[in-house]
């Protein structure tokens, strides 16, 4: 693969067992597509991953422990959850796909027989999943569909707060909105979001020959991890999310205005604003996630209506 695999950040240290794990390379994933009857569709976003060395350095950059709990979204024919489950200490697997939930048992058993224990499988969508069976993940690691990878990665993150930390293969472009910060031209609601469970930031790109089929756009990495909330303790996140969703339902226009429904008038909102120390004139592209928080907590003064 090359170095050119790595943007910054590269993890160099190798996961005990992960060296020696057998991974699927592209013989084995055709011969299980073919066994299997598995066309790969866009509409499920499948991309199956066959090059082991590019496992391995997904695996290294997540940064897994022995003891975590990796929370694995559309493993597919199994190539990431085979190194996934050399490097953790249990996986669980949520597959859309009921063939593809009811083989990958079988191929782990196969190619890993020594952690087979470790495996759990659900049959279910990653946007509706509300819980899941003990033990609960402390690490999300996915090849995330391109279609809905910024909807699963947040519902999940609201739905399973023992995720500590992960990394997701998304589409670079998507990859790039997740990790900006303020002020960059592709800040925007994933972004602003995400930094709302804690910082993220991109680690790398993975070329697209690396999958079969072959994607039309690259894709990237990013590494994100869980911290305390940096805004205001008295609000929720769902009260943070709708200023969010609000200020950049028309980008590039004046916080005032683009908060005007929101606060219920545009002097509603400047007075809000102005509560929270952020200025009316500003754009949603330039403020952080303390700031929304601080314009969402105006509400608790009277500055804008509940």
């Amino acid at each position: 693969m090359g170095s050119s695999f790595w943007d910054t950040g590269a993890v160099t240290d190798q996961p005990a067992g992960l060296e020696d794990a057998r991974l699927l390379g592209p013989v084995e994933i055709r011969e299980l597509a073919g066994r299997l009857g598995i066309r790969p569709t866009k509409t499920l976003g499948q991309n199956f991953v066959h090059d082991p060395n590019t496992i391995r350095r997904i695996v290294r950059a997540a940064e897994l422990r022995p003891d975590d709990v990796v929370l694995e979204v559309g493993p597919g024919l199994g190539s990431l959850t085979l190194g996934l489950l050399a490097a953790s200490g249990h996986l669980t697997a949520v597959e859309i796909d009921a063939r593809l939930a009811t083989e990958l048992p079988l191929t782990v058993a196969a190619g890993a027989p020594e952690l087979a224990a470790r495996l759990s499988v659900v049959v279910a969508d990653a946007l509706t999943v509300t819980g899941l069976p003990d033990p609960q993940p402390t690490a999300l690691v996915a090849n995330l569909p391109y279609n809905v990878s910024v909807p699963v990665l947040l519902h999940l993150m609201s739905m399973l707060p023992s995720i500590r930390h992960g990394l997701v293969m998304v589409q670079l472009e998507v990859a790039d909105r997740l990790a900006a910060p303020p002020g960059s031209k592709v800040y925007g609601i994933p972004s602003a979001k995400l930094a709302w469970y804690g910082p993220a930031r991109r680690v790398g790109t993975v070329p697209r020959n690396v999958f079969w089929p072959v994607p039309n756009v690259e894709s990237g990495l990013v590494r994100f991890s869980r911290a305390e909330p940096t805004g205001r303790p008295d609000v929720t996140r769902e009260e943070v999310f709708r200023v969010i969703d609000a200020a950049f339902a028309q980008r590039r226009k004046m916080l005032r205005s683009a908060l005007a429904g929101w606060a219920g008038s545009a002097a509603a909102a400047e007075q809000a604003l102005t509560a929270a120390g952020v200025d009316p004139t500003a754009r949603g592209e330039t403020i952080d996630i303390e700031a929304f928080s601080r314009i969402a907590a105006s509400r608790l003064n009277g500055s804008a209506p509940r």
